[in-house]
């Protein structure tokens, strides 16, 4: 077996994100190590996502199809809208089971300095469902870090004259977590997001 192509693959999964060196270097021999036919099939997976998959024309999460299966499920809660960074926000939300609504992902945050502007994201076509009726509530999900509460502040201005509520998640103490191990911010943001028991 030739170095090179060790060399090569480590390389390339290095190319991913939050993977180092050495991470690469163990899960290059993890996949060596691989029976063929796993191996096989983690790359036909790779090559099938790269080639079919796609955003969703209404919310941009991604789907194989014309509309996702959330925006498809006619069951959903269609008065409500939760808006997300990233498609992995949205999955991340679906797995808690209480979300009922719909998504709208803006494919990322703003920041001016990285030349991401609100033209750059969707909030425009976020905006154009808003206008078109039928929602009742927006519910910004967007991460709690300086671009992500930019973002929340500019889309806020944008729905506020339409007359839909729009409602920012909570966030503060993780559960679990001790008070003296929080910073200010966390520590302030718990206390404003506080509820009547």
């Amino acid at each position: 077996m030739s170095e090179d192509i060790v060399e090569s693959l480590i390389n390339e999964l290095m190319r991913l994100p939050g993977i180092g060196r050495k991470t690469a270097q163990r899960l290059a021999f993890f996949i060596m190590g691989m029976p063929s036919h796993e191996a096989l099939s983690m790359a036909d997976a790779i090559i099938k996502i790269r080639e079919k998959a796609r955003f969703c024309s209404k919310c941009f999460s991604v789907t194989e199809a014309e509309l996702c299966s959330i925006c498809r499920n006619p069951s959903r809660d269609k008065g409500k809208i939760c808006v997300v960074e990233e498609p992995s926000n949205l999955v991340v939300i679906e797995k808690t089971g209480i979300f009922n609504g719909l998504y709208h992902v803006l494919l990322g945050a703003l920041s001016p300095i990285d030349g991401i502007t609100p033209d750059k994201l969707k909030i425009k076509e976020l905006v154009e469902r808003v206008r078109a009726g039928g929602v009742t509530e927006v519910i910004l999900a967007t991460n709690p870090n300086t671009k992500g509460e930019t973002t929340a502040q500019y889309i806020t201005q944008q729905l506020k004259p339409l007359g839909v509520k729009v409602s920012r998640i909570a966030y503060g103490l993780p559960i679990g977590g001790d008070i003296e191990f929080a910073d200010e911010v966390t520590l302030s943001k718990a206390l404003e997001g506080r509820k009547e028991l």
